[in-house]
């Protein structure tokens, strides 16, 4: 049966031309179960087929395979079922190459599908290769992919010093609208990480473009965001991770289910109603995690419907949320505690937004519009600072 050919493509499909200048020479190469091409082709499996010497995998949070299920669990170090390559967890007691683990390499290639917000770790798994690279003096080479949630919409703060962690280690906005290739150059010249960056273009995308106007398969870069929705309410709902709600994980609906043992679903999407922004529905519901926060127990909630991706604020949205959870359950509702993702003094909620600035707004009773006051400012500089960088109509 044919299907349409994809309207973007990533680009590994044309990295056996552009790397030419690779091809007898020993690389590593950084990917994950989304390392795919738009026939799902896995990205090691097209490099060695073409030719190219691939002496080592270096897998990012998750797993080369995707073989851990849940967040902040570490990955092994261990030899690839399949090509018998040795496989380097950047996920483990180290998120850096060490220089070991690029002993005899001619270059790292990097073959991440990112989902566009600062708090996913791929991006600083790649900053940080990038370091690594630096240091070793060999080149680093972005194959690029579409962001999934588009490249015209940035939301949230820039992460401010002092809050820097693996879930954000340079000031960028919680969703920045860029590709990997891109956020690479900024970071080389305007963090000077300053390593020989080669960016291969995917083919295709245009800034407008979601996921599903790609024409390309979806496969779940972790597996916790299983569908191309799951990443458009991501930016906000990933902030409920820094509490004591459930976000949905032990569900089939990660971050589009939300909700608590101690949380009225019915008295909720009252004080939401007219909240939750342009094309988002919110429905009260009940749901029972298999695992992670409340495992076992019957949470109210609610889960987000995605109409119209283009018209997602869910940064704006999850703001509000919090702010109408905290005046229903003043006495359940609750900031989760450190440690998280390698950071063990500073509160989750506070390096995931970038400062403390949501929680004393929650804290207070601040409105969600008084939260995010000045964060169009931070955001008109950060684009300043970045369009040199963009690669794409």
């Amino acid at each position: 049966m044919s299907r349409d050919l994809p309207r973007a493509r990533p680009a590994l499909e044309s990295a056996t031309a552009s790397l030419s200048r690779f091809r007898d020479r020993p690389l590593g190469l950084v990917l994950h179960p989304a390392s795919v091409t738009s026939d799902l082709r896995f990205s090691a499996d097209v490099l060695l087929e073409a030719g190219f010497r691939v002496e080592a995998l270096f897998g990012p949070q998750h797993g080369a395979r995707g073989e851990k299920q849940d967040n902040m669990i570490e990955s092994e170090h261990y030899t690839d079922p399949v090509t018998g390559r040795p496989v380097h967890s950047l996920y483990s007691e180290v998120r850096k190459p060490s220089p070991e683990m690029l002993s005899g390499l001619d270059a790292l290639l990097f073959d991440l599908q990112d989902v566009g917000v600062r708090v996913y770790t791929f991006v600083w798994t790649m900053a940080l290769a990038m370091e690594a690279c630096a240091e070793a003096g060999i080149p680093f080479v972005v194959l690029d992919r579409p962001n999934p949630i588009g490249g015209l919409t940035r939301e949230g703060p820039v992460l401010r010093p002092g809050f820097e962690s693996f879930v954000g280690l340079h000031p960028i906005p919680l969703r920045h609208g860029l590709t990997c290739g891109e956020l690479a150059g900024w970071l080389n010249t305007e963090r000077d990480i300053g390593c020989e960056l080669v960016v291969v273009p995917c083919a295709g995308w245009r800034r407008s473009m979601y996921w599903h106007d790609t024409g390309l398969p979806w496969v779940a870069p972790s597996p916790n965001l299983p569908t191309p929705e799951s990443c458009v309410v991501y930016p906000g709902m990933v902030l409920i991770e820094g509490t004591n709600l459930s976000e949905g994980r032990g569900t089939t609906k990660p971050f589009e289910l939300f909700g608590a043992p101690y949380l009225d679903p019915y008295a909720l999407a009252e004080r939401m109603e007219h909240q939750t922004g342009p094309g988002l529905v919110l429905r009260p519901c009940w749901f029972e995690p298999t695992f992670q926060k409340h495992a076992g127990a019957m949470c109210g909630g609610g889960q987000l419907h995605v109409l119209d991706a283009p018209s997602v604020r869910s940064v704006q949205t999850t703001v509000a949320l919090l702010t109408a959870c905290r005046a229903l359950a003043p006495d359940e509702f609750a900031w989760r505690p450190p440690p998280y993702e390698y950071e063990d003094e500073l509160d989750p909620i506070d390096i995931l937004w970038g400062h403390e600035g949501l929680r004393e707004g929650v804290d207070a009773g601040a409105t969600a519009s008084e939260i995010l006051d000045g964060v169009a400012e931070e955001i008109s500089a950060f684009e300043e600072s970045v369009r040199p960088y963009l690669i794409y109509d």
